[in-house]
């Protein structure tokens, strides 16, 4: 006996809510909260860029609006992935001191 084909995947991905403290991703019948401090990239774009998410994958989470690739892992263990670039106190008036000493 030879079994069909398979159909289109019903695991979606879908942005249930918005705070101003973060957003409520629904993902295979879970539930994460992904907070703004955790997960900044998100904080400052239009609502209805950060709806539009795919699931690609069963581990994979794309935003095409936003071109934010995630790692399903990262949103159930955010722990386990640091944010890796951070402002250093006063990085900008060094770089500021260092411009207005070339140009005079």
């Amino acid at each position: 006996m030879k079994s069909a084909l398979l159909g289109k995947s019903i695991s979606q991905a879908e942005v249930t809510n918005v705070s101003k403290h973060g957003f409520w991703l629904l993902l295979g019948g879970r539930e994460f909260f992904l907070p703004f401090k955790e997960f900044p990239w998100f904080r400052d774009v239009p609502v209805g860029e950060l709806l539009n998410v795919e699931l690609p994958h069963p581990h994979h989470l794309y935003w095409p609006d936003l071109d934010v690739d995630l790692a399903v892992e990262s949103i159930e263990h955010p722990e386990r992935f640091p944010l890796v670039s951070r402002k250093r106190p006063n990085q900008g008036a060094a770089a500021d001191a260092g411009q207005k000493r070339r140009r005079g």
